[in-house]
């Protein structure tokens, strides 16, 4: 049971250690996820068809 509330209290004070991003960082963060994530799905695609499109030709 001590161990128990060792650890609970260990957690409450890494809690309040926790520094949360500002709005602004997460709208940020969030607009640089999906250009790259457009980006990515972009170029897979541009892949996808050029490897399609050589595999139809041989076949």
């Amino acid at each position: 049971m001590k161990k128990m509330l060792e650890f609970i209290k260990s957690v409450r004070s890494e809690w309040f250690k926790i520094v949360w991003p500002s709005r602004d960082e997460v709208i940020r963060a969030t607009i640089m996820i999906l250009v790259f994530s457009g980006l990515a799905t972009l170029f897979l695609f541009i892949v996808d068809s050029a490897l399609n499109a050589v595999v139809n030709w041989i076949f």
